[in-house]
């Protein structure tokens, strides 16, 4: 079955709702950080911080050395990055299961899709409200990358850390967290909205308002104006055909004359103004 124009775009908005919620929500990345203590014994060199999606930064610990002997402290990330990257990642997901099921129904259940007009006006809805979440959440999870980028940046990171205060310690970052997935999910997340958009002008014209305001073209209109012009009903002269046109006569002298039951003959005679004569 051949799938109109609206129904075609179902593919590439599947594909793209999967790169979109794959690439973030399973994203998992770190960094190492180095600090050489001024006492060569207590440094260390590869401090490993691992972190991942839905980035619940606060949530992840390290150890670092303080450079006082053998101590260690427990440090963690700051910031709590979920609420964007789940709603993201929400998004992602129902809108593909809603492609997916809508795809089906038109496929195998195209008669209950259009029976009274129902199915078009749900998909129709449903449409501009994924067209606004797409919009919202990846505007949302666009802020919320940029401020995981800066929470684990290494040269924020060493800042947290007691022995990179002192000038004596040298603390430097070995590697920083690659971020390419994550802004390819952002990207996605603006196409699935340029999708989900674009696509709200042919469902439309597959739901009753558009046809309604379809209902009566501008040259069956024009037709029908010209066929009232041209009947009986925009004619000018009544007086030759009709008897419409006619003087009201009050110049006119008419005689009716009728004979009575007892034989009296009547005369009635009319000039100007009525007036009634009576002849015996």
């Amino acid at each position: 079955m051949c799938l109109p124009l609206y129904h075609s775009f179902e593919i590439p908005i599947l594909l793209f709702a999967i790169f979109a919620f794959a690439t973030c929500g399973g994203y998992s990345g770190g960094l190492r950080l180095s600090v050489d203590c001024a006492n060569k014994s207590e440094s260390d060199l590869s401090i490993d911080i691992a972190f991942a999606y839905p980035f619940r930064l606060h949530q992840v610990n390290f150890d670092a050395p303080t450079c006082e002997g053998k101590r260690r402290e427990t440090l963690s990330l700051i910031g709590d990055f979920s609420s964007s990257a789940e709603f993201f990642v929400t998004i992602a997901v129902f809108a593909f299961l809603y492609s997916l099921a809508a795809t089906v129904v038109y496929i195998f259940f195209q008669n209950k899709y259009r029976e009274n007009n129902r199915g078009p006006l749900i998909d129709f809805i449903v449409t501009v409200v994924f067209s606004f979440l797409w919009l919202v959440g990846s505007s949302a999870w666009a802020k919320g990358l940029s401020d995981v980028k800066i929470a684990t940046d290494p040269d924020e990171v060493l800042l947290l850390m007691s022995a990179c205060k002192q000038q004596s310690n040298k603390c430097m970052p070995v590697r920083s967290p690659v971020m390419s997935s994550l802004n390819t999910s952002v990207v996605f997340g603006f196409l699935n909205f340029i999708l989900w958009a674009g696509n709200i002008w042919f469902v439309f014209k597959e739901t009753g308002w558009h046809s309604s305001g379809q209902r009566y073209p501008p040259d069956t209109m024009e037709k029908q104006s010209s066929s009232y012009n041209q009947g009986g009903y925009n004619q000018d002269n009544y007086g030759p055909t009709g008897g419409y046109n006619q003087p009201a006569g009050f110049g006119q002298q008419a005689n009716y004359g009728q004979v009575g039951e007892y034989g009296q003959q009547q005369s009635y005679s009319q000039s100007g103004p009525t007036s009634f004569a009576n002849q015996i």
